[in-house]
């Protein structure tokens, strides 16, 4: 097997990261994740401050400093409760770069929380779907290699959970992206968001192909609606003109930790995804982004719990037959 080591910081394919997460980034790099997490930590602070002050996020302002401030409490708390329970040290850093780091995934997932949910008045949803979307990370979680890995997307799966428990609560309304601005910031602002999103994925992540099996299988679908039930076949298109398709296409399927690194993988994602979408909708089901996005997930992680358990079986079984054609060997050379 090929050993690629291309700096100190790049992990050869018989060593196990210092982090599950990193087995599903581009030569398990933790330079790439770390530079993806602050450019999606930094976009989506700039997101939220001008979605408040500028674009018209329909969201009280204090939403996103609840939801931010529960996700990282329930990182800190599970964190140190894995700790307690793994006999290990914490993971938090030990300077200010290394714990701004360390909450980074939490702030992106509450920021997420906070501006893709609409609970009217109410904050308690936004506390619920922050903390439940951390929590996830360790309640599921299926095996990679020889440790486990979390396989919902964390906000994905709180957003869906809180959107299923309570029904005053719906999904932020597509225009409130763009709501306030008129003219060619109709088009900079979508623009700016699919430019950044192509940026990180082409150079850091590695989920291009991702993206694009999910585009083309929700252009299929449109198409197969258009000919099977005979919707004017815009209909099912145009939502890809919107700011809020952009970020689900960009910011929510193609994460990382939760979505296949091989290319295959990714465009079977993809288009399962898009697919399944295409059905919910014939189904006429609401949420069904969120909803079908849960469920790819839970198949891909009982698809990987199934087959690390055949792996595991297929080595037990190979022991013994090992040992038999060594001492078979031996009796040989005697």
């Amino acid at each position: 097997m090929a050993t690629q080591v291309t700096n100190q910081r790049t992990i050869t394919p018989k060593q196990e990261p210092a982090i599950a997460t990193l087995n599903f980034y581009p030569n398990r790099d933790a330079r790439r994740r770390t530079f993806a997490l602050w450019y999606f930590g930094v976009l989506m602070i700039v997101l939220n401050v001008l979605g408040h002050t500028v674009l018209g996020f329909e969201q009280a302002w204090i939403t996103p400093f609840i939801a931010v401030c529960s996700a990282c409490a329930a990182q800190l708390v599970l964190e140190l409760v894995d700790c307690w329970a793994n006999g290990r040290k914490p993971r938090i850093g030990n300077d200010l770069f290394g714990v701004i780091t360390f909450f980074l995934p939490a702030m992106i997932t509450g920021f997420a929380c906070g501006m893709l949910l609409f609970p009217n008045e109410k904050l308690i949803p936004v506390v619920f779907a922050a903390v439940l979307s951390i929590a996830s990370k360790l309640l599921f979680r299926a095996p990679v290699g020889n440790r486990t890995q979390h396989f919902f997307n964390p906000s994905n799966f709180g957003i869906t959970i809180t959107l299923l428990l309570f029904p005053f609560v719906g999904m932020s309304p597509p225009y409130h992206f763009t709501e306030n601005v008129t003219g060619v910031w109709d088009w900079v602002v979508p623009g700016v968001i699919l430019f950044t999103g192509i940026l990180i994925h082409g150079f850091c992540t590695g989920r291009l192909p991702l993206v694009l099996a999910w585009l083309g299988g929700f252009v299929i679908q449109a198409v197969a609606r258009h000919l099977i039930f005979g919707v004017p076949l815009l209909v099912p298109l145009v939502p890809m003109t919107s700011a809020a398709f952009i970020l689900f296409t960009l910011y929510m399927i193609p994460d990382p930790a939760t979505t296949p690194i091989k290319v295959r993988g990714q465009i079977a994602f993809g288009m399962a995804v898009a697919l399944i979408y295409g059905f919910s909708q014939a189904m006429h089901m609401v949420f069904g982004l969120f909803l079908v996005l849960t469920f790819v997930s839970l198949v891909r992680g009982v698809a990987l719990t199934i087959m690390a358990a055949h792996s595991r079986n297929s080595e037990l079984e190979a022991i013994p037959e090992s040992a038999a054609k060594r001492a078979s060997q031996a009796g040989v050379a005697q």
